[in-house]
């Protein structure tokens, strides 16, 4: 799958187990490790693992299950690597404190509100 196409797919599916303030950063010309960050908020810790897990299921349907997750048991900073995205699923105060905005901010940045900003 494209990069694009990959990180859209990730925002639909975020946005679907109600996530909050979901944002890319364009990593392509900052980074080797991958093409974009996908940030997005979550109330608490069983929410987060709510949205790792239905982004992990909805892209293995899709043959393009994550390659490595980090931090699910704690559930306050899930990390799904899917290769040319990597999405970061936070608890409030974890994305305050390490703040991966200012962080990358060379990075343009779209944020998404809504599932109707995807379509066409």
């Amino acid at each position: 799958m494209e990069s694009q196409t990959l990180l859209r797919f990730c925002v639909e599916k975020a946005l679907e187990k109600k996530a909050r303030d979901i944002l890319a950063m364009d990593l392509g010309g900052l980074s080797l490790i991958c093409d974009y960050f996908l940030l997005a908020t979550a109330t608490n810790s069983r929410q987060c693992q709510a949205i790792a897990d239905h982004i992990s299921e909805e892209l293995a349907k899709v043959n393009q299950a994550p390659l490595r997750q980090e931090g699910y048991a704690e559930g306050r900073w899930i990390l799904l690597d899917c290769n040319s995205v990597i999405v970061h699923i936070f608890q409030e105060e974890e994305r305050k404190y390490y703040n991966l905005e200012r962080l990358w901010g060379d990075a343009p940045v779209e944020h998404f509100s809504a599932y109707e900003e995807l379509l066409p």
